[in-house]
């Protein structure tokens, strides 16, 4: 649909013009998700011509709005619950079933899901929200969700840089590296999992 992409070409225009700062805003407000804007940010690295962006900037930048966005969600999830989400998720793409399987995680996998939920389209964004409500750790939430942050805005500013005016066609070039990432992070949550076993093993004896 052609006004689609006049509205997002809109948006990528704004952010080029607020530089580093429309990269956060962009992030942190997600109105279009995080790999267009973090791409579209390495475009901007490659942009001679343009805005005077360097790709440690952008990068973080990137990690710096992707953690804003979760420590608003975090806070929804503590100060208004569950409720609010069941209401108004549907504005940010966050469906009820994304808040029971989140929320599903969270109580089976305890903290660790937050750093491997990242990698997971929807849930990175869905498992802020039972972490906020479970008043989880806030500065625990932080680290793990800045521990995620920094390889996925990496990869996507990156692969941004390197297409340059082709940077739209982001998606084929992440692919390869976006599931060994997934299949990473589930082997970092099994071994996390098993650890917090072993370790309520011990206490127990």
């Amino acid at each position: 649909m052609d006004w689609i992409h006049s509205i997002l070409d809109a948006l990528l225009r704004w952010v080029e013009s607020l530089g580093y700062f429309g990269i956060v805003i962009g992030l942190a407000i997600e109105v279009i998700p995080s790999e267009i804007v973090l791409s579209y940010g390495g475009y901007l690295v490659s942009d001679a011509g343009g805005n005077q962006i360097s790709f440690v900037g952008a990068v973080i930048f990137g990690t710096i709005g992707a953690v804003i966005q979760q420590w608003i969600l975090y806070a929804i999830g503590r100060f208004g619950g569950r409720p609010i989400f069941e209401k108004y998720g549907k504005y940010i793409k966050i469906k009820p079933k994304h808040l029971d399987i989140s929320e599903r995680w969270f109580k089976q996998y305890g903290a660790g899901i937050v750093f491997t939920a990242r990698f997971v389209p929807v849930m990175r964004q869905a498992i802020s929200i039972p972490a906020g409500i479970a008043k989880m750790n806030f500065w625990l939430f932080t680290l793990l969700t800045l521990l995620a942050s920094v390889p996925w805005s990496l990869l996507f500013v990156y692969i941004g840089w390197k297409l340059g005016d082709q940077w739209e066609k982001f998606n084929e070039q992440a692919a390869p590296y976006v599931q060994p990432a997934i299949l990473i992070a589930i082997g970092l949550l099994i071994v996390y999992v098993l650890y917090k076993m072993l370790r309520k093993k011990g206490k127990s004896v």
